[in-house]
């Protein structure tokens, strides 16, 4: 998958906004109960871990780009690159935000689940977001294209048969003023809100919230967020 790609582009997509506007939404339930002791699972390039540290609470992150996590370790941040079956470790809570769910197959998905239920602690919290149908379809679809003097970047996102395939080309100018050419894709699957309620009650968690999010229109809810508690 293209996740090592991705993470070329991403820095040029301007998803500031976006990225702030659902990292305060998940920090808001974190200040008002008081919770420390989170791993952010899938954490990118850092954002959420450099809220947390910023407002003084002990993180962890973990994603399966190597180079995400070297901005992370750039930035300072305590952050690997291994899976989740790989941590030893035990938190307080367990978020994954920006999509990270929809990135896993569904035959995958209940492993997930369990994985996170093991590496958190009794009552722990599993914090995360997923893309409505709507946001799917009517959102996530669509071409991007970004052209500067030194790269051209183009992305096309199909949603078909539940699942959204990106394939994103990237044009890079190297110092003999040529231009290398990088092609990758990334697969993404909705989950619906039924679905995911059955796993997570079949892995030991109680859900305490489902919360529909306008993140990228006004009209209906482009994404869910699941507050989840761990009961066993």
């Amino acid at each position: 998958m293209g996740l090592e790609l991705y993470s070329k582009v991403e820095p040029f997509l301007d998803f500031e906004d976006e990225v702030y506007t659902l990292h305060k939404e998940f920090m808001t339930f974190v200040m008002m109960n008081e919770l420390d002791n989170i791993i952010d699972i899938g954490c990118g390039q850092g954002y959420f871990l450099d809220n947390l540290k910023i407002n003084k609470k002990t993180a962890f992150g973990i994603d399966l780009s190597l180079e995400q996590i070297k901005v992370c370790e750039a930035k300072d941040l305590n952050a690997k690159a291994i899976p989740l079956a790989d941590v030893k470790e035990k938190f307080d809570c367990a978020s994954a935000i920006f999509d990270v769910l929809n990135y896993i197959p569904s035959q995958n998905l209940e492993q997930f689940i369990q994985e996170t239920n093991l590496v958190l602690n009794q009552g722990g919290y599993f914090i995360f977001d997923v893309n409505s149908h709507f946001g799917f379809d009517n959102i996530a679809q669509g071409c991007i294209t970004i052209d500067s003097d030194d790269r051209f970047i183009g992305i096309d996102a199909i949603f078909e048969d539940e699942k959204l395939q990106t394939d994103i080309t990237l044009f890079e100018k190297n110092k003999d003023g040529l231009y290398t050419k990088e092609s990758d894709s990334i697969i993404q699957q909705y989950h619906s809100k039924e679905f995911l309620s059955k796993l997570l009650k079949k892995c030991n968690f109680e859900i305490q919230t489902i919360q529909e999010f306008n993140l990228h229109s006004n009209d209906e809810a482009d994404k869910l967020i699941f507050i989840c508690k761990k009961t066993n």
